[in-house]
């Protein structure tokens, strides 16, 4: 049984003979590495594991025409989650309407797939998943921003797989209270909101996006009965200890119950450049002051992304 659901990107093809596991740095690409401040560190390690589980989970997606954002966005944890049946499905296409400087995905999105709900559903549904999560591209060109898609997604696990926890990351829709709210009434558990950096890097990291209305989005999350918030910020785009400081001040002003924080990694020597390494004893140190402030659950660490062992902040 599937704890959780989670997917990114394949680097290599994996060594024949079923399950094989190797541990290997997170090199980049030549062209890649200029844009990085030296040498990748040791700390930046994936564990290499590609078992049936991994190709079973790869074919049941490819069956059902459904998108990852473990592959879109070229997360370094596929591995792991994929050949433990895990993975986060992604709606609405694999292209968005934004061209945010640290994002792989590609852009010029098409028609939505009125099958995907329903196909989204029965991929956990088969899979015994307990934990869904789901996130999108943007949608800036749909009048609702995809709000009716996300929340027609809802409804089908919940029928398909009553027993299983499902976990949102949406978009800010534009700034659209009524949108964010007709996804929080199909009755997901946790619904997120990536705050992704600092304000002072949003024009250069997220042109298309606004602090503030993120900020907002997170605050009408917290005010909707029954369901808990969340947010993460990349660490190592140019921002300052004290100024991740400041944002998590600001999240649990709005009430924003759960935090996660990872080591930004450029996808190609097209996307943002890495400002820094950040050490993992900086992000102990900033799980804990976030626990202090009050949140309920941090998960903090170089290869932490915002979906990453989502389950845990349930956990006894």
């Amino acid at each position: 049984m599937a704890d959780l659901i989670q997917i990114t990107e394949p680097r290599a093809e994996a060594p024949p003979g079923g399950e094989a596991a190797r541990e290997i740095a997170l090199t980049a690409p030549p062209r890649t590495r200029a844009r990085e401040p030296g040498p990748r560190p040791d700390w930046l390690r994936v564990r290499y594991q590609r078992n049936e589980t991994f190709q079973e989970l790869e074919r049941l997606k490819d069956g059902l025409k459904l998108h990852t954002v473990c592959e879109e966005a070229r997360c370094p944890n596929i591995d792991e989650c994929w050949s433990a049946g895990t993975a986060t499905f992604m709606l609405m296409g694999d292209r968005c309407t934004r061209r945010c400087g640290f994002c792989a995905v590609g852009n010029n999105p098409g028609a939505l797939d009125p099958a995907e709900p329903a196909n989204t559903a029965e991929a956990i549904r088969r899979m015994g998943v307990r934990h869904a999560v789901i996130t999108s591209v943007n949608r800036d060109d749909l009048p609702d921003g995809g709000s009716a898609h996300f929340a027609e997604t809802v409804r089908r696990i919940r029928d398909a797989a009553p027993d299983c926890r499902v976990e949102l990351l949406i978009p800010d829709f534009m700034g659209s209270r009524a949108d964010v709210e007709r996804v929080l009434e199909a009755g997901a558990h946790v619904v997120a909101h990536n705050t992704e950096t600092v304000p002072r890097l949003y024009k250069r990291v997220r042109p298309q996006a606004i602090y503030q209305r993120s900020l907002d989005v997170l605050s009408w999350i917290n005010a909707w009965p029954n369901v808990m918030s969340k947010t993460g910020l990349m660490l190592g785009l140019g921002e300052s200890d004290d100024e991740v400081e400041d944002v998590m001040w600001a999240l649990r002003d709005v009430g924003c119950d759960i935090l996660s924080l990872g080591q930004y990694l450029s996808p190609t020597a097209k996307h943002l450049a890495v400002d820094r390494w950040v050490h993992p004893d900086s992000f102990a140190r900033l799980a804990e002051v976030g626990r202090a402030m009050g949140f309920t659950h941090v998960e903090a660490g170089p290869m932490v992304r915002s979906s990453y062992m989502a389950h845990r902040p349930f956990e006894a």
